[in-house]
């Protein structure tokens, strides 16, 4: 018997290139009643992130222009979003891609194909991590 905890409505950021993996992402959480906001490039996902100031921000590591990495070494640096949690979604399964995720400040690292159900769960329990 599964149990399933009740979390209070969240803003999750999704900066992801690929408008397909955005856009289930977005339906799926906002089906589970949190508020999504999606970006597909990275300087407009940055923009987001200090406009919204989310609970939560899914972040692609393979992305044109900038990466990942660099993406989260400017919110950890910038006081107006250094606590958001990062939960970096990837497609790369290298153990050197988990641990530079942690190192530039990422909380959590997800591989690429996830089911929906698992990132929600991820997602929950980032917010019950962060709540005080």
């Amino acid at each position: 018997m599964s149990t399933q905890i009740k979390i209070a409505q969240a803003r999750v950021l999704v900066i992801d290139d690929e408008p397909q993996i955005t856009e289930v992402i977005d339906a799926y959480l906002s089906n589970a009643g949190h508020q999504v906001v999606v970006s597909n490039v990275a300087m407009e996902g940055l923009k987001k992130a200090r406009d919204i100031k989310p609970d939560v921000i899914l972040l692609d590591i393979m992305m044109p222009g900038m990466d990942g990495y660099a993406i989260c070494n400017e919110l950890k640096n910038d006081p107006v979003t250094s606590k958001i949690p990062v939960v970096f979604l990837t497609g790369k399964d290298r153990n050197d891609d988990m641990g530079k995720s942690f190192k530039v400040g990422g909380d959590m690292f997800i591989k690429k194909p996830f089911s929906c159900e698992r990132l929600l769960e991820i997602v929950n329990i980032i917010l019950l991590s962060t709540k005080h």
